[in-house]
C-alpha cells in the first residue's frame, strides 16, 4: 500500500462523513444560493472541522465563486480541495530539513512521540546527517528502554539518566554530548505532559528554557499530536503553544480512524506548519506533510462524489 492510500485509508471515516452529507446537498440541486453555503459549512465542521476554519474556508471559496464566476455547486467543488491544501500555515522547512538544529519533541501521553523521535532519527542517519538522541521522559520507564532500541536501529547515540532524574539536566547533557561528537541534529524526547497540570507544564517550561539557553544550535518546539483525539486536540496545542511557544506539528495516527479535519484546524488557527505526519508503526510510515494529498485524502476526488450521488 502506498503512502497516499494510507492517508486516504486513514481518513476515510472523515471523507465518508463528508461525502454523504456533500451528496444530500447536491441532491437539492446545484445553485449556489445561501442554504448551499450554510449547508457546506456545515459539512466541513462535521468533517471534524472547527467552525472557525469551516467559515474561513466557506468565505475563501467565495470569494472565488464571485472572482471566477463560478456556475454552480460542482464548479465550486472543484476548487474545495485546493482551497483547504493552501490555508494550511506554510513553513518549518528548516526544523528537519538538513540544517543543524536541536528539537524538542512535547505533548500529552500517548501521542508516540518517543517512535517519532526513533523515525525521524532513523531517517535523518540514512541521509547522512549526525545525529544524537536525547531521553528526557525520565518518568515513564519504558520511554529510556524504547528510545534506546530505536537509536540502535538508527546506529547513534542516546543520553539517559536514570528515571526520576531532572529532566532538564539530561537536555543539558545531551547537548554538550552534542558538541563533543558534532553531531548537527539533536533531537530530545521529553515526558507526556497532560496540558491542564500547570505543574508539569511550568517544569516543561523550564526544559525548554534550558535548551534555548544553553544550544548554540538554532532550537525548535514540536508538538506531537494524535490525529485520533479530534477536537480535544486544539485545546491541547493551545495550552502547549501558550507555554512553550510553538515551532510546528507532526500528527500520528492517522492510519486508525482518524478525525482528520482536527489537522487543518490546530494548523490555521495557531499558524504552525504540519512538518510531518504519521500512518503506521513501520520505520518508514512517518512522511513530509503534502497539504495537497492531505485534502484529496480528506474530502476525496469530486468525480468520485459525483459517481456517487448519481447510482
Amino acid at each position: 500500500m502506498g503512502f497516499f492510500d494510507k492517508i486516504s485509508e486513514g481518513l476515510s471515516r472523515s471523507r465518508t462523513k463528508f461525502v454523504e452529507s456533500m451528496n444530500v446537498l447536491l441532491d437539492r440541486g446545484p445553485q449556489l444560493d445561501d442554504d448551499f453555503w450554510d449547508d457546506l459549512e456545515e459539512t466541513l465542521i462535521l468533517a471534524d472541522m472547527r467552525p472557525l476554519t469551516a467559515s474561513y474556508i466557506v468565505h475563501s471559496l467565495q470569494e472565488t465563486a464571485t472572482r471566477k464566476a463560478l456556475p454552480d455547486a460542482y464548479a465550486v467543488l472543484d476548487s474545495l480541495s485546493e482551497t483547504i491544501a493552501s490555508s494550511f500555515t506554510t513553513g518549518g522547512e528548516e526544523i528537519l530539513g538538513g540544517e543543524p538544529a536541536c528539537v524538542l519533541f512535547v505533548g500529552i501521553n500517548g501521542t508516540g512521540k518517543t517512535t517519532t523521535v526513533g523515525k525521524l532519527a532513523k531517517e535523518a542517519v540514512d541521509n547522512g546527517r549526525s545525529v544524537i538522541l536525547g531521553s528526557a521522559d525520565t518518568f515513564r520507564a519504558a520511554a529510556i528502554e524504547q528510545l534506546d532500541v530505536w537509536a540502535k536501529r538508527a546506529g547513534v547515540e542516546v543520553v539517559t539518566r536514570e528515571r526520576g532524574s531532572d529532566p532538564a539536566s539530561v537536555c543539558y547533557a545531551t547537548i554538550e554530548r552534542a558538541e563533543e561528537l558534532g553531531s548537527e541534529l539533536i533531537l530530545i524526547d521529553t515526558a507526556g505532559r497532560l496540558h491542564t497540570s500547570a505543574d508539569l507544564m511550568r517544569e516543561l517550561q523550564k526544559v525548554v528554557q534550558v535548551v534555548r539557553k544553553r544550544s548554540k544550535l538554532p532550537v525548535y518546539v514540536v508538538l506531537v499530536i494524535d490525529a485520533t483525539t479530534g477536537q480535544n486536540g486544539l485545546t491541547q496545542a493551545k495550552e502547549f503553544n501558550k507555554e512553550l511557544d510553538l515551532d510546528a506539528l507532526i500528527i500520528t495516527k492517522l492510519d486508525g480512524t482518524a478525525k482528520g479535519g482536527i489537522a487543518l484546524a490546530v494548523s490555521r488557527e495557531l499558524m504552525l506548519p504540519i512538518i510531518k505526519i504519521g500512518v503506521g508503526e513501520g520505520i518508514d510510515d512517518l512522511k513530509d506533510f503534502d497539504p495537497n494529498d492531505f485534502a484529496r485524502a480528506l474530502i476525496g476526488d469530486f468525480d468520485s462524489r459525483t459517481a456517487a450521488n448519481a447510482e
